[in-house]
């Protein structure tokens, strides 16, 4: 086609799929013309455009800005919950930790996304408590694996989404398992199409094997890591089955406590009471086995060799254990305080602009960690900066109350940023507006990009900057705020949709006042927390913050 100057003219192609020649032609014949393609546009625009201003935030940083208000969940649902695709991975599976851990971020702008997914998540539990690792749709054929940290995160999500939206019905819904041959001894995976059950049983079931299934402890009373945790490429270190996961062991600490509160809720006090002793049971085992001096490990070989220790020519010190043991409230105030010190001043690289998952790299490691040193030394999970992992770094700086660093570091990982000049993307060398999964500290190649759109990064950076930045947090229908924002932001305003309800949310740091203060259309309500109704309406909040409660509360076990 050939256009001369000032021509426009308008190309439409379809591209689709039918079961049968006979349906394929009748869907061709309804998406004929332009008239039909002009009338999907404008549906797609109103889609996009509803599903991603449920938050619309106007902060003194216009990079967060760009990025939070469309590219984050965009990439979220577009790449991960739908396409399951990018240009590093075509593969379409689902993955049971991967989008559940995803629709997270969908909890304020589609917490019905969020419901389909757990559910369908729950139907890919086997009777004995795990899980299938992913599945490809329609017929469901995937891996059954003996990764640790699967099927935890179906309570942990649950346990957020009842909190978050109030809605406990969920937990009544029957879900049948689906159904295959036990892996052997020494088997660490099988690729099979399996089976669905007759019966079914309700969610709340669902979690609660899955806890009972999380529970098997080792020697040092933490749990078992298998065949890989949420890091799957360290896949020897626990693959005879007696090696441990420190950070597992965090992990689990706050599904227990999460869902110890809806046990309750479900009149459960049997369950509850078990949930609550186990979780003090773990924290002592990892108070008592598992600080190394400056910070926590982050495994046991089934040998019992540590991993993560300072005594480790390799992988001395691992981010997330450090992290988990704030956002989970699993370790000691003052234990949690050292080791994030020690995960600054190891893995946070300012020069490179890059926070690594761990240093020093995987090279010549015994024993052997697994197909993790595979990956050339400084890339991706080998001592890259893994931005799932640096996410949750800044998540626990937040949750300390650390609000310069908070910030800097959000800077830091924001890959606006890293393209905001010519020669930052010359080196970055990949889309400044979408989350990479991974950014080099390979030596020459410090501060690339590696894989972007298919990465959960994007949904766990979205809650970072909601959240832990800029402090939305929802109980049911009601909204409080704990932001953590940088002590020179005076104020920034949000726009919050709830329903079919707009709040305008204003917000204003002052010296004049000790307590936080809300106003609502004009009338100063008793509390400092919002309580949302869906009445159709436009409402004014004036929200103002003492310049201390700029700064999180610290060490929160139930933390939002």
């Amino acid at each position: 086609m050939d256009l001369t100057d000032g021509e426009e003219r308008i190309i439409v192609f379809r591209l689709g799929a039918g079961k049968d020649k006979y349906r394929a032609l009748q869907t061709a014949k309804k998406t004929k013309g332009v008239a039909t393609a002009a009338s999907a546009l404008v549906l797609v625009k109103e889609f996009w455009k509803k599903t991603l201003s449920a938050i619309q935030v106007n902060s003194p940083e216009p990079a967060v800005n760009f990025l939070f208000n469309g590219w984050l969940n965009y990439q979220t649902l577009a790449s991960r919950i739908w396409g399951r695709s990018g240009f590093y991975q075509s593969g379409g599976a689902f993955g049971f930790r991967d989008q559940l851990q995803d629709v997270l971020s969908l909890l304020h702008n589609r917490p019905d996304l969020v419901k389909d997914q757990i559910l369908l998540s729950a139907s890919r539990q086997f009777r004995e408590g795990d899980v299938q690792h992913w599945w490809h749709p329609p017929m469901g054929r995937g891996v059954r694996t003996t990764c640790s940290d699967d099927y935890l995160w179906l309570p942990y999500v649950v346990s957020r989404y009842v909190k978050h939206t109030g809605d406990d019905s969920i937990l009544n819904e029957t879900i049948r398992f689906v159904e295959g041959r036990v892996l052997g001894p020494g088997e660490d995976s099988s690729y099979e199409l399996p089976g669905i059950s007759e019966h079914g049983v309700s969610l709340y079931e669902h979690c609660r094997l899955s806890i009972e299934h999380g529970l098997r402890l080792g020697s040092h009373g933490l749990p078992l890591m298998g065949s890989g945790d949420w890091n799957d490429g360290m896949d020897k270190v626990g693959n005879e089955g007696k090696g441990e996961s420190v950070w597992l062991a965090f992990f689990l600490y706050d599904v227990l406590s999460r869902f110890s509160a809806v046990a309750e809720s479900r009149k459960d006090g049997v369950f509850a009471e078990r949930c609550e002793k186990q979780a003090v049971e773990l924290r002592k085992n990892i108070d008592q086995n598992t600080w190394d001096g400056n910070w926590y490990l982050r495994a046991f070989f089934d040998d019992g060799t540590p991993l993560g220790s300072s005594k480790n020519e390799e992988c001395r010190i691992d981010s997330i254990p450090q992290s988990w043991s704030v956002i989970s409230g699993g370790g000691t105030i003052d234990k949690s305080k050292v080791a994030m010190n020690a995960a600054f001043t190891n893995l946070v690289k300012k020069d490179l602009g890059v926070i690594q998952l761990f240093d020093p790299p995987f090279n010549h490691a015994h024993p052997n960690p697994g197909y993790i040193k595979g990956y050339v030394p400084g890339v991706r999970e080998n001592g890259g900066q893994y931005t799932h992992a640096a996410v949750w770094l800044i998540m626990a700086a937040a949750e300390l109350g650390d609000t310069q660093r908070t910030y800097e570091l959000i800077q830091m990982i924001n890959p606006i940023n890293h393209g905001a000049t010519s020669s930052g993307i010359k080196k970055y060398k990949i889309e400044p507006y979408v989350i990479a999964a991974d950014v080099y500290a390979l030596e020459n190649q410090q501060g690339r990009g590696g894989w972007t759109w298919y990465t959960g990064s994007a949904g766990w950076m979205y809650q970072l900057l909601a959240e832990s930045f800029f402090g939305l947090k929802r109980n049911g229908n009601n909204l409080h705020f704990v932001p953590c924002i940088p002590e020179a932001w005076k104020t920034f305003d949000i726009h919050y949709r709830f329903g079919d309800t707009d709040f305008h949310l204003l917000f204003e740091v002052t010296t004049t006042t000790d307590d936080i203060r809300l106003s609502l259309d004009g009338v100063m309500q008793p509390t400092g927390e919002l309580t949302l109704v869906d009445d159709h309406a436009q409402h004014q909040v004036h929200i103002t913050l003492p310049a201390r409660a700029i700064v999180s509360d610290i060490m929160k076990p139930s933390s939002s």
